[in-house]
């Protein structure tokens, strides 16, 4: 990033900026995104409004566009990333100030099935939503899975296939949750290429999300349904 355009940066208002850094995370510029966190920290900004409505805001109009076809999967994982930078900033303090978080997810790839690309920008997109997102990569056994719920104790657990062979593996890990009387205690979401419909309720799944633009919404969904009941 060039001197010159700090210095833009700096002389927008609060208002102009926030503006700017919806358009700066459109575009994945991660140094401009970086740069204007920090202005707005030294404005007085809370760490929390600026997650909710820079960053996040920013990641709404994302994730609508690329549901809608107008984006495709590079652009938004540079977006992700760019988003990624602010959070990088945010994080330790959103810590310090115990900020309300939107949910938490535990999400991996399933047993025998190594592919992580749509995995990974689900849980980008969903940390842009202002979700608390715990990775747990490729290739995951039910144990894994399980160890995690129970060390995480998260709203969500969101499982991931590419192969048409591995996808069964889903509904192994849903099988223990129900024979352990934990089933009721998690959002189950599902999603991946083989996947449908149909497959996510016959293995007992909450939801199959096509995409992580659906999935961010369907989480959220979930979860305003969660506190209602609550």
């Amino acid at each position: 990033m060039s001197d010159e355009d700090e210095i833009i940066l700096s002389e927008l208002d609060d208002e102009e900026l926030v503006q700017q850094m919806f358009d700066d995370l459109y575009d994945g510029l991660k140094e401009e995104i970086e740069e204007a966190v920090q202005i707005l920290l030294e404005r007085g900004w809370e760490p929390y409004d600026i997650l909710t409505k820079a960053l996040v805001g920013g990641m709404t109009i994302v994730g609508a566009d690329f549901r809608d076809g107008i984006l495709f999967v590079p652009e938004v994982l540079l977006a992700a990333n760019a988003m990624k930078g602010g959070m990088f900033i945010l994080k330790p303090l959103l810590a310090e100030t115990g900020a309300p978080r939107v949910g938490k997810m535990v999400i991996g790839t399933v047993k025998g099935d190594i592919h992580d690309i749509g995995k990974n920008l689900v849980g980008m997109m969903m940390e842009g939503a202002g979700f608390e997102v715990v990775d747990l990569g490729i290739n995951n056994p039910v144990e894994a899975y399980l160890e995690a719920l129970e060390n995480e104790g998260p709203d969500i657990l969101g499982m991931s296939a590419l192969l048409t062979t591995t996808m069964p593996y889903m509904k192994v890990v849903i099988d223990t949750l129900v024979e352990q009387g934990k089933r009721e205690d998690y959002i189950v979401l599902v999603g991946g290429a083989p996947l449908n419909e149909e497959f996510s309720k016959a293995i007992g799944a909450d939801a199959y999300c096509r995409d992580a633009a659906v999935a961010v919404e369907t989480a959220k969904d979930f979860m305003g349904r969660k506190h209602n009941q609550a």
